[in-house]
């Protein structure tokens, strides 16, 4: 990590102040394949004051100076977006054993410096001292041949599985937004990843 960039958690006051950075951020980061979302400020305002107010949310910065350059969120499973906890309801498993890692966005240039290990061991060590058993995630599948998938793309399923997380094969969920070059939301299929903390 370049010694420039900070990574540490954000105090709740930060949060608040920061909400706008957040939400430019998720824009610009998951405007790229393979999420191709056509964000807008009033959505992600929207999504972010929900999510940030669940009880036991997370959220780590990384800081170039004091500008946003990086950000990491998690919370409880049991109180994330119905979307995500109900495959895990429904399939009896309890949902209070899951920390939920929402996004984890990071700038292009900033990207092979170790920060997004550290938005990892932040968000584990947060999980622990919360009490949970297991670590999760879901992440967009697009089919190999999509249009708009760059000849350089490579998935990050090897950095994932570094960090220990495997594949929850069998369950999985979908979320809608819209695409870029779209009008309208369409649902995507979301696969899960998880970790058993030690």
């Amino acid at each position: 990590m370049t010694a420039q960039v900070t990574v540490r958690p954000l105090e709740p006051g930060e949060i608040t102040t920061c909400m706008d950075d957040l939400a430019r951020l998720r824009i610009a980061v998951f405007r790229a394949f393979p999420y191709l979302y056509d964000g807008d400020m009033a959505y992600e305002r929207r999504y972010l004051a929900t999510y940030l107010d669940a009880e036991g949310a997370f959220v780590a910065g990384a800081f170039d100076g004091d500008h946003l350059v990086g950000a990491a969120t998690a919370a409880p499973l049991a109180g994330h977006k119905a979307e995500f906890a109900e495959p895990f309801a429904r399939r009896s498993l309890d949902l209070d054993d899951f920390f939920y890692f929402g996004e984890s966005v990071l700038l292009p240039d900033y990207r092979g410096q170790g920060i997004g290990v550290a938005f990892f061991d932040l968000r584990e060590a947060e999980a622990r001292r919360q009490g949970f058993a297991q670590c999760l995630f879901s992440a967009v599948v697009r089919p190999a041949d999509h249009p708009q998938r760059p000849s350089s793309y490579t998935p990050l399923d090897g950095f994932w599985r570094r960090r220990g997380y495997e594949r929850l094969d069998g369950l999985s969920t979908s979320y809608a937004w819209t695409d870029v070059g779209e009008d309208t939301e369409s649902d995507k299929p979301m696969e899960y990843w998880v970790k058993t903390l030690t």
